[in-house]
C-alpha cells in the first residue's frame, strides 16, 4: 500500500524537525528544498516493521526500491557491519536513500567524524526527510549533502572538513542509488577523490614550509612597515583589461604579441616569466612574487632598472627578492605580521593567499578592478611534454649541459618522467588529452573555483595547456584586437606621483614589539621546561589516583602560567604548525579510542608529552627567528621609486 506521505501529521512534523536543523548549516540547500511540493514528493509504502520505503526508476526503466519492504532499519545496520570504519574520520557515501544507512552510520562513528553524502533528487531529499529523523546527525554541522557537481559549491562545503578528510578518508555506496544515478555518483566521487588530493597537498605545503614562511615574514618586516600597501591603488585599473603573463610552454607562440599590448593592457608577470619578457622588449607594470625560496631572486638577478615596474609581493616570499628588487614595492597585508608587531602597525589592505604567483596575480587584477582579466601562458600541464616557456632561469641553468646529446627538450622531459608517480591526464580545450601532474591539477582546481566566483570575465589565451573552466578561450590576437585598441588612460598611474616610497617612522614602535614577542616566547620555552618533567610523572602515576591529582594541580598552575603567554604561544604555533596538526590527529584518535581508566589517562599523557616537546622546539625556532628580525630591523635600509637608495 502506497501513500503520498507518511500518515497524519507525523511526516510534516519529521521535515519540520529535520529542516529547522538544516536552516542552521546549509540554507542554500534549506531554500531549495521549502520549494519542493507536497505532491513533487515521492510515494512512500508502509514496510512490515512499521518504517517507510519508496521505490524510483532506473535508467532502464526498472523499479527499484530505496529500502527494504521489511526491516530498512535492519537492513542498513547489517550492511554497515561489513564496512570496517575504524581510523576513518570523513565518510563519503554516495546515495541518501531515505537516509536509513546515514542514520545508522552516524551511530557508529566516534569523535568528530564528518559524513558527506551525493544525493541528485530534491525530491527524494524532501520524501526522507519525512521519513527519518536525522535532526542529530545535521545538527553536528559535519554533514554535508551534494546535490549537484558544481565545484565552486563542492569545495566551499568541504572546506571545514578538509583537516578530517587527512586523517582518514573512506569511501560507501548505497546500493539502490547505484542503480538509480550511477553516473551521477561517479563525477561526485571522482570530484572528492580530486579534493582529496587537493587538501593533502595544500596541508604538506603549509606545514613543510610553516618556519620558513615565518622567517621570510619576519625578515621582511622592515620593507613590510615601511613601502606603501595596495591601498594606493583603489580601483584606479576599474575596467580595463588586464593581462597575466605566466611562465607556460605555450606563451613562446605568443609573448611577441604582448608588446602590442604594453600601454593599452595592465600587465602583471609572474616572476618566473621576467627575463624572458625583458628580453623580448616588454616591461611587465607589475610582477609578483611569493615563493619562499631563496632561489627565486635568481628571477631578479641582472635586470637593470625596474623603477617602472612595480613588484606586490607576499611576506612570505624570500627577502632576499624583496631586499634587492631594483623597483617600487609593495606588500600583502599578512597575519604573522600582525601577530608579531600588532594589528595597528601592520594593517594594510591583502589578499585572498595564492597558491601560485599566477593565482596571486589574478587577485591582484581584481583588486585593481581590471574587466577583462586575460591569462597568458598558463599551461597547467606538460605541453607538448615541456613545463616551461624557453628562456626561463632554470633553461639558463641547464645551459653548461645542453649539446646535440642533451637538448633541452631531452631534460623537460627527464624532469616529466621523474614525475611519472604523480603524473596524471587532463584535457585542453579541444578535448585533446595531454599531461599534467598532482600538484599543478591541484593549482587548476584552485584557478577554476576562483575563476568561478569571479565577477568579471575571465579570458584564457593560453592556446595550449589544461582546459579552465569557466574562461572564455580567445587567441592572444583575438584579444588584442577586441581590448587592446585604446591606450590606457594616464591617470590610472597617478598614483606613482604622489607616494611616499618609504617612510621609516613605524620602525622604531615595531622594535618594541619584537621585544615583547621574544620574552613571551622565553616565557613559553620555560613553561615547557617545566612541564615536560612533570608529565613523565604523572604518566608513572596514572594508575595512583591520590598522588596523580596532588601532582596534576601543578600542571593546572603551569597551564594557567601558559594561557596568560598567549601571544607567545600563538607565534609559536605559527612556525611549528606541525605540532597542531599532531594534537588534532592524537585527539580524534584519543576520541575514537576504546581504552578507559588509567590506560586512557596515559594516552592522554603520551599525546601531551609529545605536544609541548613540540612546542619547546618551535620556541627554539622562533626565539632565533625574532633575534634575527629585530637585528634586521635595526639594520633596514630606505628605497625610493627606484629601489634601495
Amino acid at each position: 500500500m502506497s501513500a503520498a506521505l507518511p500518515t497524519s501529521d507525523t511526516g510534516n512534523a519529521l521535515f519540520l524537525k529535520n529542516m529547522a536543523q538544516l536552516w542552521r548549516v546549509d540554507p542554500e540547500l534549506a531554500i531549495q528544498l521549502d520549494e519542493i511540493d507536497d505532491d513533487q514528493r515521492l510515494p512512500v509504502e508502509a514496510t512490515k516493521s512499521g518504517q517507510w520505503t519508496c521505490a524510483m526508476s532506473t535508467p532502464d526503466g526498472r523499479r527499484c526500491y530505496l529500502a527494504s519492504r521489511y526491516d530498512p532499519v535492519k537492513e542498513s545496520e547489517t550492511r554497515l557491519e561489513q564496512a570496517s570504519l575504524e581510523d576513518k574520520f570523513c565518510l563519503f557515501v554516495g546515495g541518501f536513500g531515505l537516509g536509513y544507512d546515514l542514520k545508522a552510520l552516524h551511530a557508529r562513528l566516534k569523535g568528530d567524524a564528518a559524513i558527506v553524502v551525493s544525493e541528485p533528487s530534491l525530491p527524494l531529499l524532501a520524501t526522507a526527510l519525512c521519513c527519518v529523523d536525522l535532526s542529530d546527525v545535521i545538527a553536528t554541522g559535519r554533514f554535508v549533502i551534494l546535490t549537484s557537481d558544481d565545484k565552486a559549491r563542492l569545495h566551499s562545503r568541504l572546506q571545514p572538513h578538509g583537516a578530517l578528510m587527512m586523517l582518514g578518508a573512506q569511501f560507501l555506496t548505497h546500493p539502490p542509488s547505484q542503480q538509480i544515478s550511477g553516473e551521477f555518483h561517479k563525477r561526485i566521487r571522482d570530484l572528492l577523490t580530486d579534493y582529496v588530493t587537493y587538501v593533502k597537498m595544500s596541508a604538506i605545503t603549509l606545514v613543510k614550509n610553516s618556519q620558513i614562511t615565518c622567517r621570510n615574514v619576519a625578515n621582511n618586516l622592515g620593507t613590510y612597515l615601511s613601502t606603501p600597501p595596495i591601498n594606493i591603488f583603489g580601483q584606479s585599473f576599474s575596467g580595463r583589461p588586464g593581462i597575466i603573463v605566466s611562465a607556460g610552454p605555450s606563451l613562446r607562440k605568443n609573448i611577441h604579441l604582448l608588446a602590442e599590448a604594453k600601454g593599452k593592457a595592465v600587465i602583471c608577470a609572474v616572476q618566473t616569466v621576467l627575463k624572458p619578457l625583458l628580453r623580448h622588449g616588454i616591461r611587465p607594470d607589475f610582477v609578483t612574487s611569493l615563493d619562499y625560496h631563496e632561489v627565486s631572486k635568481h628571477y631578479f638577478e641582472d635586470v637593470g632598472d625596474l623603477s617602472d615596474v612595480h613588484l606586490i609581493a607576499e611576506p612570505k616570499a624570500t627577502w632576499h627578492v624583496v631586499d634587492d628588487y631594483p623597483g617600487p614595492v609593495s606588500l600583502l597585508n599578512n597575519e604573522f605580521a600582525a601577530l608579531l608587531v600588532g594589528e595597528p602597525l601592520a594593517a594594510r589592505a591583502g589578499l585572498t593567499a595564492g597558491a601560485t604567483v599566477a593565482h596571486l596575480s589574478f587577485y591582484f587584477l581584481r583588486h585593481l578592478g581590471c574587466d577583462p582579466i586575460i591569462f597568458v601562458g598558463q599551461d597547467l600541464a606538460y605541453t607538448g611534454s615541456v613545463y616551461y616557456v624557453p628562456g626561463v632561469e632554470i633553461h639558463q641553468s641547464w645551459s653548461s649541459e645542453i649539446n646535440r646529446f642533451n637538448t633541452m627538450e631531452m631534460r623537460e622531459w627527464e624532469r616529466l618522467v621523474r614525475n611519472r608517480e604523480i603524473l596524471r591526464t587532463t584535457q585542453d580545450e579541444q578535448g585533446r588529452t595531454l599531461y599534467t601532474d598532482e600538484l599543478l591539477f591541484t593549482y587548476l582546481e584552485q584557478l577554476e573555483k576562483d575563476v568561478a566566483g569571479a565577477p568579471v570575465r575571465v579570458i584564457n589565451a593560453t592556446e595550449g595547456g589544461a582546459r579552465i573552466r569557466g574562461t572564455e578561450p580567445l587567441t592572444m590576437s583575438e584579444v588584442l584586437e577586441r581590448f587592446c585598441r585604446e591606450p590606457l588612460p594616464e591617470g590610472c598611474f597617478a598614483y606613482q606621483r604622489t607616494v611616499k616610497w618609504w617612510d621609516d617612522s613605524r620602525l622604531s614602535p615595531a622594535r618594541s614589539e619584537l621585544s615583547a614577542r621574544l620574552a613571551e616566547v622565553r616565557d613559553v620555552k620555560r613553561i615547557c621546561e617545566q612541564t615536560t618533567p612533570l608529565l613523565i610523572e604523572l604518566k608513572g602515576l596514572a594508575g595512583q589516583p591520590d598522588r596523580f591529582n596532588r601532582r596534576l594541580a601543578k600542571l593546572d598552575e603551569l597551564r594557567t602560567q601558559l594561557n596568560a603567554a598567549s601571544r607567545g604561544y600563538a607565534v609559536i604555533n605559527a612556525v611549528s604548525q606541525l605540532s597542531e596538526f599532531r594534537r588534532f590527529s592524537a585527539d580524534q584518535k584519543l576520541a575514537t579510542s576504546a581504552a578507559t581508566g588509567p590506560e586512557r589517562a596515559r594516552r592522554q599523557i603520551e599525546r601531551d608529552l609529545e605536544f609541548v616537546r613540540s612546542i619547546d622546539e618551535g620556541a627554539t625556532v622562533a626565539e632565533e627567528l625574532l633575534s634575527t628580525a629585530l637585528a634586521r630591523i635595526d639594520t633596514v635600509e630606505p628605497r625610493g621609486e627606484g629601489g634601495t637608495s
